[in-house]
């Protein structure tokens, strides 16, 4: 099964500000770690950025926080709507990867992250959020969004992995 792993808005812009109010650094554990397991198998990461309120005087804000590792064999993509799907390549680059299985994390969870997850169903992927993989700068936001939601951990990552 080809997994395509998305890690959405892990931004300056978005959490630079939120640090002391988030644990930044548990999501990003996280999705790193999925990330590396995902990629020395081969699967699909991609890194998006939102650019719609990007100007001359916060360019550098737009960037990845550096706790992201990005490799070069990830792809990135640009996106202007809260879903990463909505006037973007974002499936057609998947398709074209046989993806099977779409594995959401980032920010924000209750905007980009749930409507991107949306996104992904309304196309037939299959698609679930990483648990604790996830943030937003209102931490109740997290709970809602995993409460209702196709939910996958590392571990059972790690299997599913192990057995292609």
């Amino acid at each position: 099964m080809n997994i395509g792993f998305l890690v959405v808005d892990m931004q300056k812009i978005f959490l630079d500000e939120l640090r002391e109010k988030i644990n930044v650094q548990r999501a990003v554990e996280h999705i790193n770690y999925v990330s590396e397991m995902l990629r020395s198998k081969g699967h699909c990461i991609v890194h998006i950025q939102d650019i719609e309120d990007e100007n001359e005087n916060n360019s550098h804000q737009i960037d990845f926080i550096p706790e992201i590792v990005i490799a070069e064999s990830d792809l990135r993509l640009k996106k202007i709507k809260s879903n990463s799907f909505m006037d973007t390549d974002l499936e057609k680059l998947l398709k074209d990867k046989e993806v099977e299985l779409i594995i959401v994390s980032g920010f924000s969870a209750e905007h980009c992250v749930l409507f991107t997850y949306n996104g992904a169903l309304e196309r037939g992927f299959n698609s679930v959020i990483l648990q604790n993989g996830i943030l937003s700068a209102n931490i109740s936001a997290v709970s809602e969004t995993q409460r209702d939601r196709n939910l996958i951990s590392y571990p059972v990552v790690e299997y599913l992995t192990k057995s292609a």
